[in-house]
C-alpha cells in the first residue's frame, strides 16, 4: 500500500477540513488553478481560430502557391505564360498537390451612374474550386462555368454590391485602360462576403474567356496557375517541391516561371498573425505564475497548519521525502480538481461562442464579423498536461519547509 498517498487522501477528503485554517487559501488557490486553465483554453482557441480564419480567408483568394511569369511587375496587369501538358502533368506527382486551376487577371473599374471604383477582374475556368465562394455566398449562385459560351456574369463582394447600390440581377459597366479603353457591360449573378476588406473590394470572379479576350490572350495563355495543397503544414515542403519542378524551365515563348507561396504573396498578414503566438505564450506564462503562487501559498499554509502531524510522522521515523510526497499528493489532488473546473468553463465558454457567436468583432479591424473559436484537441490536451507538471515542480522548492521541522520542538510546544 502507498502510505504517503493513503495519508494524502485521508487529508485532502477528511469531512473536519471545512474548519480548517487552510481551507480559504486552498480554495483560493484551486479557483487560481481554474481561473488559468479557463483562461489559457479560450485563449489556444481564439488565437488559433483567429489565425485559421484569416488564413483561410488569404489562401480562398490566393491558393497555396502560385505560379506566374517571372517577367510580372507585382501587379495585376500580369504578364501571360503558357502552360504546357508536361509541366502540369509534372505537378501532378508532387503528393501534397490536392488541386490546381488556372486564371486570369485584368484590372478596371467599375462605374454606375453614382458611382465608380477601382476593381480586378479575376477569370476562372470549369476546373476552379467554388468552396471558398460557396462557404461565402451570401445571395444568388456561383458561376456556370460549364458551357461553351461564356457569359458576362459576374460574382461580386458585398462591400462593392453596397458601396455601388447594386444587387443580384443588376447590371453594370466596367472600363478597361490599355491602348484603347475597353467597355464591358456585366451582371451580377452572386454577391459574396469575407469581411476580408482589402481583398473583398477588390476582386470580382467572371469566366476566364472573357479576362483572356480583354488582355487580348489565345485562349492557351493565363496570367498564373493556382494550386492547392492538402495541409498548410506541408506548404513549406510543397513550395519547395514546385519549385524543383518549375525552375529553369520556360515556356514555349521563352518566359520563365516564378513560383510564390501565400505566406511570400503576403508577407504583412502572416507576420502579423506569427504575433499572435507571442502574445499567446504572454498569456499562458502569466496565467501559470499566477496559478502557481496560488498553489505555493496553498501548501505553505497547509504544510504549516500540519505541523503536529508532520511531527509526529518524523518521530515514528518517517523521512523528508516520504512526508514531502504526502503534500505534493495533496497538491496533486488540488491542481486536478482546479483545472478539472478550468476545463468545464474555458471549454463551455469556446463551446458557446463557437455555438452561438455571442462576442462580436469588428469586421474592418478583425477581419471576421465574431470571435472565432477552433478546438484544437491536441493543444488542449498539451496545455493540460504542461499546466500540471509546471505547477508540480513548482511545488516541490515550498515543500522543503518540511525538513526545518524539529519533531521534538513540535513535541515540546505540544
Amino acid at each position: 500500500m502507498n502510505l504517503e498517498l493513503f495519508i494524502a487522501k485521508r487529508i485532502h477528503f477528511e469531512k473536519k477540513g471545512e474548519k480548517n485554517v487552510s481551507r480559504p487559501a486552498v480554495r483560493i488557490a484551486t479557483i487560481g488553478i481554474a481561473v488559468g486553465v479557463a483562461v489559457m483554453l479560450v485563449a489556444i482557441a481564439v488565437v488559433v481560430g483567429f489565425k485559421q480564419e484569416i488564413r483561410n480567408k488569404t489562401i480562398g483568394f490566393g491558393s497555396h502557391i502560385q505560379i506566374t511569369n517571372f517577367d510580372n511587375n507585382n501587379s495585376y496587369e500580369m504578364q501571360p505564360i503558357k502552360l504546357n501538358d508536361s509541366l502540369l502533368s509534372s505537378l501532378k506527382s508532387i503528393p501534397e498537390l490536392r488541386h490546381y486551376q488556372r486564371f486570369v487577371t485584368k484590372p478596371g473599374i467599375i462605374k454606375t451612374e453614382e458611382h465608380f471604383e477601382g476593381m480586378v477582374l479575376k477569370g476562372v475556368g470549369e476546373e476552379f474550386d467554388w468552396e471558398f465562394f460557396k462557404s461565402n455566398l451570401v445571395e444568388g449562385e456561383i458561376l456556370n462555368l460549364s458551357d461553351s459560351t461564356s457569359r458576362n456574369e459576374v460574382i461580386i463582394s458585398k462591400m462593392l454590391a453596397d458601396m455601388l447600390q447594386l444587387k443580384v440581377g443588376d447590371a453594370f459597366f466596367t472600363y478597361f485602360f490599355q491602348e484603347q479603353v475597353r467597355v464591358r457591360k456585366f451582371t451580377v449573378k452572386g454577391i459574396y462576403s469575407t469581411n476580408f476588406a482589402e481583398y473583398d473590394k477588390l476582386f470580382i470572379l467572371t469566366d476566364i474567356r472573357i479576362t483572356q479576350r480583354l488582355n487580348g490572350w489565345e485562349p492557351e495563355y493565363f496570367s498564373g496557375l493556382e494550386i492547392l495543397i492538402d495541409d498548410f503544414e506541408h506548404l513549406d515542403k510543397a513550395h519547395s517541391e514546385v519549385y524543383a519542378k518549375v525552375a529553369n524551365r520556360f515556356d514555349e515563348n521563352g518566359n520563365g516561371y516564378f513560383v510564390q507561396n501565400i505566406k511570400q504573396i503576403n508577407p504583412q498578414i502572416f507576420s502579423w498573425l506569427d504575433l499572435l503566438d507571442m502574445n499567446v505564450w504572454v498569456i499562458l506564462f502569466l496565467m501559470l505564475a499566477v496559478a502557481g503562487f496560488n498553489m505555493i501559498s496553498g501548501l505553505l499554509i497547509l504544510i504549516l497548519e500540519k505541523t503536529n502531524m508532520i511531527g509526529i510522522l518524523k518521530s515514528y521515523g518517517a523521512k523528508n521525502w516520504s512526508i514531502r510526497k504526502i503534500f505534493l499528493y495533496e497538491s496533486i489532488f488540488l491542481i486536478g480538481k482546479g483545472m478539472f473546473w478550468g476545463n468545464v468553463i474555458g471549454l463551455a465558454i469556446c463551446f458557446i461562442q463557437y455555438q452561438f457567436e455571442v462576442i462580436p468583432l469588428d469586421p474592418a479591424s478583425y477581419y471576421t464579423s465574431t470571435v472565432p473559436i477552433t478546438f484544437n484537441w491536441l493543444y488542449i490536451i498539451l496545455l493540460n498536461i504542461g499546466t500540471l507538471i509546471t505547477s508540480i515542480l513548482m511545488l516541490i522548492g515550498p515543500s522543503y519547509l518540511i525538513t526545518k521541522i524539529s519533531p521534538a520542538a513540535i513535541i515540546r510546544y505540544e
